[in-house]
């Protein structure tokens, strides 16, 4: 392996023991035996350092390397961090769809790990994350071009040939997913703003939303939170080597509803140079700390293209999802106040969230894409 691969490698970014999350390993091996496997304690399970959301863990099962994942300690908000959905997906998907790995064990006695919990199959490779290696950050352009297709195939994917046809409903999906983020929106904000209620910005948009719903687009699979750092790249591309995806992760949110908010959900972590600090710090994507890349509009147009879906309504779902994110990182933060973590990373968060939503307003005003 070289340097620049042991750089990005996806196996390559642990938190040392003393700081992981402990789990019940024994509990673990005495379950997974009932179920026919070999869980090994030798070497240890190490946690990934990657991600905000739920916890994932390097294991040995059955002789091979697999990956355990389970939601996040303490309170969950409602829709996000379904294990049972996510095995559901995994362990049907990757018949039409290579890039999903493949679920192998679910658990749903919380009795086990404090949560439910699944094992699915390791994939090799590195993950994407702030900064590029140089060989691939000469090549954004097709990085850009590979992941607006990469979400063009999740949608085309038949839900009915991977058994997934009865996943959610896609009949009412918008007006639900409005009023689903209102609703978290208010339960993560009485933990961030007790006694205070919603911020300003995220009221005014709420209305915004319920009097602006649009009819729906379509329906198909979608991934619910495709971006750049829930992909799994070919190792040597770090070195020049072939820009291949390996895999596709965090499908926990999968479900049967409009693609184009799939789409507008990639947006919105979409960075461009020109915005606001709080987007910058939010780091999800490294698309303005090199030359290249599609802005958001050509994004948006270049899946049009692929696709020959309709994008008229655009802002309403580019609207929706900037208001979406910032309801994420208020219930990441809402954590932290909670008194249910104390990772330095997410106790820096609650500038971030209100920057995100002052810039969710201006989205909605139309003074940017």
């Amino acid at each position: 392996m070289t340097e620049a691969e042991s750089k990005f490698r996806a196996d390559g970014e642990f938190f040392a023991p003393e700081h992981q999350q402990p789990q019940e390993w024994a509990r673990l091996a005495e379950y997974l035996r009932a179920k026919g496997h070999d869980f090994a304690a030798v070497p240890p399970p190490r946690q990934f350092t990657g991600g905000m959301g739920n916890l994932n863990f390097l294991i040995r099962l059955d002789g091979r390397e697999a990956v355990l994942r389970r939601p996040p300690v303490g309170p969950l908000p409602p829709g996000g961090n379904d294990m049972g959905r996510e095995f559901r997906v995994l362990s049907r998907l990757w018949r039409k769809f290579p890039l999903a790995p493949r679920g192998l064990v679910f658990c749903e006695d919380a009795a086990i790990l404090g949560a439910p919990f699944f094992v699915m199959e390791y994939r090799d490779g590195i993950v994407l994350r702030d900064d590029l290696p140089p060989a691939i950050a000469a090549r954004t352009g097709a990085l850009s071009d590979t992941l607006i297709q990469i979400l063009a195939d999740v949608h085309a994917v038949d839900p009915k040939a991977v058994d997934l046809e009865t996943l959610g409903n896609p009949d009412g999906f918008l007006k639900r997913a409005v009023e689903g983020w209102i609703k978290r929106c208010a339960v993560a904000s009485a933990d961030v703003y007790p006694g205070k209620g919603l911020h300003p910005a995220a009221r005014e948009i709420g209305e915004w939303l319920q009097r602006s719903l649009i009819p729906e687009g379509g329906a198909a699979l979608i991934h619910n939170d495709f971006k750049l750092n829930n992909i799994i790249w070919r190792a040597d591309a770090a070195e020049g080597g072939p820009l291949e995806p390996v895999a596709l992760l965090d499908w926990d949110m999968c479900t049967r509803g409009d693609p184009l908010f799939d789409l507008a959900t990639l947006v919105s972590y979409w960075i461009e140079p020109s915005d606001p600090r709080a987007m910058h710090e939010m780091g999800q994507m490294p698309t303005a700390r090199a030359p290249g890349w599609l802005t958001r509009r050509q994004a948006v147009e270049l899946y049009a293209k692929k696709t020959g879906r309709d994008i008229s309504n655009f802002h309403f779902y580019r609207v929706l999802t900037a208001f979406k994110l910032y309801i994420i990182f208020l219930q990441i933060y809402a954590r932290y106040c909670r008194g249910t973590t104390t990772d330095p990373r997410i106790a820096a968060l609650g500038p971030t969230a209100d920057g995100l939503i002052d810039f969710a307003h201006l989205i909605m005003k139309g003074r940017v894409f």
